[in-house]
C-alpha cells in the first residue's frame, strides 16, 4: 500500500490538527499509508488535547507503518522538549517544519513513500530559522534536486497554474518572459497528461493587463511576450489559448471549458479558486522529481489549539497524491 508522508507544518498553527485528523480518516486509510513526519512529542501533545479516537504509536521507517491500526509517527526529533504555544508566531515553529519538510523529501527521494504532503508553513517562522526560502514550492523543489516547478492550485472547479509565484506584485512584469512562460506552459501541459490522464490538454492563457492590454493600449506585456509565447507553445503542440482578460474569464468560465488555466501572478489565480473551493483546494508542484501536495490554506494561528480547524483540504490534497502517484506508475508499466 502507498505510504504518504505528512509533514507536522508549523506545530503552534494548525498544521498537527489537520495532519492529525487526516491520518485518522477511514477513506485515507483505506486507500494508503498516512505516515506522520516530525517531533513525535508535537503530534502527542495535540492528540491528547483533542482526544483523538485512534491511538498513535512512534515508528522508525516508513515499512513499520504499513498495516498498522494506528496512527503512525516518523519521529524526527526523540530528544524534543520546546514548549508549544499554539497561536505564537515562533523561530523553534519554523525551524520544525523545515526539518520535517527535509526528512520527507528524503523518504520520497529515496523510494520510501510515494509522495509528499505538506502541513501549512509560516514563511516568517522559516526565515528566523534559516530556511530563506519564498515558499514550500521553492523549498521542496530546492531539496528534492529538481531542475524546476510550477505551483497548480486544484480542486473541482479548475487547475490553476502560475507563471509567478511567491514575488512582489512590483516584480511581475520584469519576470515574465516569453521564455519563461513557454517553459511554464510545457511543464503544465506536461502535467495534465501525465498527472491527471488528460490526453490533450486545453489550456487558457490569462492577460497580464486589464482588458488583457486592449491591444497594446494598457500595456505591452500581451503583445510583446504573451502572445508570442502562446504561438511559440502552439508550435509545440501545447493547445494553449488566449490571452484572455482575466475578470471576463472567470465571470464566464464554467467547470471543464478548459483542462487548465495559466495565470501571471499569484492573486490573479488563486483568488477565484479560493472563492469557490477554499475548503478543498490543493496546492501540487509539477515539474519536480518527487509528488508533493499541500491544502490551499495556511497556519490559521488564530483558530490553533482550539480544535476547530477543518481537515478536509488536507484529506484532498492525500488522495490527490495518491491518485498522481498511480498515474505516474501506470504510465511506467
Amino acid at each position: 500500500m502507498s505510504v504518504i508522508a505528512i509533514t507536522v507544518g508549523d506545530y503552534n498553527g494548525i498544521g498537527p490538527e489537520v495532519a492529525l485528523k487526516s491520518a485518522a480518516s477511514r477513506t485515507i486509510r483505506a486507500n494508503c499509508t498516512p505516515l506522520l513526519v516530525g517531533p513525535y512529542k508535537a503530534f502527542e501533545y495535540y492528540a491528547e488535547k483533542y482526544s483523538l479516537r485512534r491511538k498513535i504509536m512512534k515508528v522508525d521507517a516508513p515499512s513499520d507503518a504499513v498495516g498498522r491500526s494506528e496512527i503512525t509517527i516518523l519521529d524526527i526529533c526523540p530528544n524534543f522538549n520546546e514548549k508549544l504555544k499554539p497561536g505564537k508566531l515562533m523561530k523553534e515553529g519554523g525551524l520544525w517544519a523545515g526539518r520535517a519538510i527535509e526528512r520527507a523529501v528524503e523518504l520520497c527521494v529515496a523510494n520510501e513513500a510515494d509522495a509528499i504532503v505538506t502541513a501549512p508553513v509560516s514563511k516568517e517562522t522559516l526565515r528566523l530559522a534559516g530556511y530563506i526560502y519564498p515558499g514550500q514550492t521553492e523549498m521542496v523543489t530546492n531539496m528534492s534536486n529538481s531542475r524546476g516547478s510550477i505551483m497548480i492550485m486544484v480542486s473541482g472547479f479548475a487547475r490553476i497554474a502560475l507563471a509567478t509565484i511567491h514575488i512582489p506584485i512590483s516584480e511581475v512584469s520584469r519576470t515574465i518572459t516569453k521564455e519563461l512562460l513557454c517553459e511554464r506552459l510545457a511543464v503544465f501541459n506536461d502535467s495534465i497528461r501525465k498527472d491527471f490522464g488528460v490526453k490533450s490538454p486545453r489550456i487558457a492563457v490569462l492577460g497580464l493587463n486589464p482588458h488583457a492590454g486592449e491591444n497594446g493600449l494598457i500595456g505591452p506585456e500581451e503583445n510583446g511576450i504573451i502572445r508570442p509565447a502562446i504561438q511559440e507553445a502552439r508550435s509545440m503542440k501545447i493547445d494553449a489559448e488566449g490571452p484572455f482578460p482575466a475578470d471576463a474569464f472567470f465571470g464566464t468560465y464554467r467547470e471543464g471549458m478548459f483542462d487548465g488555466i495559466f495565470a501571471m501572478y499569484h492573486d490573479q489565480g488563486l483568488i477565484p479558486l479560493k472563492m469557490r473551493s477554499f475548503s478543498t483546494g490543493i496546492n501540487f508542484t509539477a515539474g519536480i522529481n518527487i509528488i508533493r501536495t499541500s491544502p490551499d490554506h495556511g497556519t490559521a494561528f488564530d483558530i490553533a489549539g482550539k480544535g476547530i480547524a477543518n481537515p478536509s483540504s488536507t484529506i484532498e490534497a492525500i488522495k490527490l497524491a495518491l491518485q498522481i502517484s498511480k498515474n505516474r506508475k501506470a504510465l511506467r508499466k
